[in-house]
């Protein structure tokens, strides 16, 4: 029983809350303006900012989204899982179900990076090597619809639904 109580006075000598999840990093976008046309975002993988004035719709996609479009789904909410297009199909039909069901995630392939999965919500990102690591389902839970998006709660559907 003493050991119970010694966890969380580890946690918080280590810097770390029950709530942290290891390896996210975070940014501090407020509300972002929207802007026609292609948008130089500062990260390679945009977690906040500018964006256009359509959102992309919730969903799996088979080919990259313009982050564009993205970025507005992630103020609504939404949690954005990209992949490497080299990932096994067994890894991409894992990320499918971890997401199945839910109402504000978008799933896609991403040529432009570098590590295998990528997890981001607004002002916050994960990089990830297997859909097997069990912070997949931790993000996901924490920041779908979170607080942390400016729009929590907006529509992730009816809007723009194109690729690249």
């Amino acid at each position: 029983m003493k050991r119970w109580l010694l966890i969380p006075l580890f946690l918080t000598a280590c810097g770390a809350t029950p709530n942290t999840i290891d390896g996210v990093k975070t940014y501090a976008y407020e509300g972002g303006d929207h802007q026609e046309g292609r948008i130089a975002y500062k990260e390679a993988h945009p977690v906040g900012g500018a964006h256009n004035a359509q959102w992309q719709n919730c969903g799996t996609y088979t080919q990259d989204l313009y982050p564009e479009y993205a970025v507005h789904s992630l103020e609504h909410g939404a949690v954005w899982v990209t992949y490497r297009p080299d990932l096994p199909q067994s890894e991409v039909l894992a990320l499918q179900d971890a997401l199945d069901g839910r109402t504000h995630t978008l799933l896609s392939p991403r040529r432009e990076q570098t590590a295998p999965i990528v997890m981001t919500a607004w002002n916050a990102q994960l990089e990830l090597e297997r859909t097997s690591d069990p912070r997949v389902t931790a993000f996901i839970q924490k920041y779908e619809q979170a607080g942390t998006a400016p729009e929590a709660g907006a529509s992730c559907s009816g809007a723009y639904r194109e690729t690249q």
